[in-house]
């Protein structure tokens, strides 16, 4: 297998719940994908499927030419990036910034009696800069906003220079300055050629960065459409991924959605009393 992602019929299954369906899908290098659709839809797990952290039901899920099943995961892990809620939760609020990211290094969460070098030391400084945080180095993780954890879990998962990077929701809970400087800054680094190959969990069409280059959309664990962002984000896949008539508008590099505008009464709103 040549490609970062190579999910071939993939399927995942807990109990009596499907939460991927039969999933085919394909991810280079050099491309930058979004995951888009409601809550339930499945990708969440498909990025823990990306990120060999779970394995499928069915099907064949292979990851930097690796199979999971075949390969050790301990050892394919440290080649991803991962930036997510459960990650986070993981992280001891009690540690440095600085030591969050540069213990990535080895791929653990909280110091312990490992050493690090002065590249290493360097490029966590380095990546902190680059997202805007450096001036937290010596602030404890626990102390930070939301928006601030959310920059330094990217500068952490990036420390590896990983072959892939995969983001969970990396704007959920900004307001709304935090929002678009976060998504300028993932701009920046999906331009950049030498980044990873990266992948992106959002609800939200507002929250596509530029430069990224397609789209999967899913609903109810299945895929609706997939492929590059100008031909698929369109009313229509929308529409049809969250299930209510939506407006799609492009704006320069960016994107939004709204709901089109349907009677009140279809809703029970404004009609007469009986």
């Amino acid at each position: 297998m040549s490609d970062v992602l190579e999910f071939a019929s993939v399927s995942v299954v807990r109990g009596d719940n499907t939460l991927l369906d039969d999933i085919t899908w394909e991810v280079e290098e050099g491309q930058r994908w979004v995951i888009l659709g409601p809550n339930g839809a499945g990708k969440t797990t498909l990025l823990q499927l990306a990120a060999g952290r779970i394995h499928p039901t069915t099907g064949v899920a292979g990851i930097l030419g690796e199979v999971l099943g075949a390969v050790d995961v301990f050892e394919l892990r440290p080649r991803i990036g991962l930036s997510s809620a459960a990650m986070a939760e993981r992280l001891p609020p009690d540690e440095l910034v600085r030591d969050v990211v540069v213990t990535a290094s080895y791929g653990i969460v909280g110091r312990w009696r490992e050493s690090y070098d002065a590249l290493d030391h360097d490029r966590a400084a380095d990546l902190l800069k680059a997202l805007g945080v450096s001036h937290l180095g010596d602030r404890t993780f626990g102390t930070l906003s939301e928006g601030e954890r959310k920059r330094v879990q990217i500068a952490r998962a990036l420390m590896t220079d990983p072959e892939l990077m995969l983001l969970d929701e990396p704007a959920a809970g900004l307001d709304l300055g935090g929002r678009e400087d976060l998504v300028a800054r993932l701009a920046a680094l999906a331009a950049d050629i030498e980044a990873p190959a990266l992948v992106l969990v959002t609800h939200h069409v507002e929250e596509i960065p530029p430069s990224f280059t397609d789209v999967l959309l899913m609903r109810e664990g299945r895929i609706v459409a997939a492929g590059p962002v100008e031909l698929v984000l369109t009313a229509a896949n929308l529409s049809e991924t969250f299930g209510l008539p939506l407006v799609v508008e492009r704006h320069g590099n960016r994107w939004s959605a709204r709901a089109a505008q349907v009677p009140p009464a279809q809703y029970g709103i404004g009609s007469p009393s009986t």
